[in-house]
């Protein structure tokens, strides 16, 4: 029988920090870090409000998750790609993307960046080096892989981080991806949300090893087990591996234990496959109660910063969603450009074509 892999963890669910931990994080960064959090939050409840109104067509919501997302991107540079899957918002949130212009894409607006052409959620944005989510699970996990060898060749201080959910480790592009990242020693950091199901799926139905982690020791790639909704658990190890990847020592795996508190999408009903005691066990490890506490135990943040902060969000997001209602639909040639750097002849022809059904 082969021993349980530990989960490295530092924050208590009543936001006190053990004395174990030894790295240290800018007060300025945990707060934001904080901020970001609860800016992710509140985006995804309006979202599902919008889409129970028939506003918008799709949310997925991120709750209960937001620490894996933002606290691992304040650990990385912002020259580094990711690569994320539609749970990490945050991490976009972090590198500056506005409420507008993520409202502009849940609505795929002409101000969308991608002009509407993927579902909502499935966000991006190339000048900030994050590249586009796309909905078949796992397909970016070999895409970051080979995106860190070109970086390597090209000897560019850089990684490629690929986030996806547990469900993505039965997909043969996590094994080919991990397996090729492993034998070229790539700089890719694989950041894994094992949030305990695939939609319905229960992680018990979907591998009979001990989680996710130990796929990675079998590739021979470095690994770890992490608390997936402790800030400083998860900084402090993404800060390690990233470091491990720029020395030229192999790619890592990092395995974060964590929630989906809200369900799959809009489209999942979770009380089919899940006990609400299950979910009330998980809320008390709330990755944004663990770090409010934490922060108002250390005199850093209070109820009257906690008010301010939230008020000055809740316009932000109010006054987007009014723009992004207000903001026509993308131009019917929209659907023509953009396949080449210019319209071939077919395209223009077909998009003349195109007029007669829509004039």
């Amino acid at each position: 029988m082969t021993e349980t892999i530990k989960t490295l963890s530092y924050l208590s669910n009543t936001g006190v920090l053990s004395p174990h931990c030894t790295h240290h994080i800018e007060a300025a960064s945990l707060i934001r870090i904080y901020q970001i959090m609860l800016l992710t939050r509140q985006i995804d409840e309006r979202m599902i409000t919008l889409q129970r109104q028939g506003i918008i067509t799709f949310a997925l919501s991120s709750r209960g998750e937001e620490a894996c997302s933002v606290a691992s991107a304040a650990a990385l540079s912002t020259d580094d790609w990711l690569y994320p899957q539609y749970r990490e918002a945050g991490i976009i949130f972090w590198r500056g993307f506005t409420p507008l212009q993520y409202l502009h894409h849940m609505f795929g607006n002409q101000e969308d960046l991608i002009f509407g052409r993927q579902m909502p959620n499935h966000f991006g944005s190339k000048a900030l080096n994050v590249v586009q989510t796309s909905s078949p699970i796992g397909t970016k996990i070999p895409h970051a892989a080979g995106c860190a060898y070109a970086m390597k060749l090209q000897k560019e201080k850089k990684v490629a981080v690929a986030y996806f959910g547990e469900g993505a480790t039965s997909e043969g592009d996590f094994h080919a991806g991990l397996n090729f990242a492993a034998v070229r020693k790539a700089p890719a950091i694989f950041f894994c949300r094992n949030n305990g199901y695939a939609i319905s799926t229960p992680c018990s139905r979907q591998f009979a090893s001990d989680g996710v982690a130990p796929k990675g020791i079998g590739y021979g790639i470095t690994t770890y087990r992490i608390d997936g909704n402790d800030v400083f658990a998860i900084h402090e190890t993404v800060t390690k591996a990233r470091q491990h990847c720029l020395e030229g020592k192999g790619p890592v795996l990092i395995e974060a234990m964590t929630y989906r508190l809200g369900a799959h999408s809009t489209s999942d009903d979770p009380t089919l496959y899940r006990k609400e005691e299950e979910v009330k066990s998980w809320e008390e490890k709330c990755p944004i109660l663990r770090l409010k506490r934490y922060l108002e135990h250390n005199q850093l943040w209070d109820a009257k910063q906690e008010k301010a902060y939230l008020t000055q969000i809740g316009n932000e997001i109010s006054t987007a969603i009014t723009i992004a209602k207000e903001t026509p639909k993308p131009s019917l040639k929209s659907l023509f450009e953009h396949v080449y750097f210019e319209m071939t002849p077919a395209l223009k022809e077909q998009y003349e074509e195109s007029k007669a059904f829509f004039s």
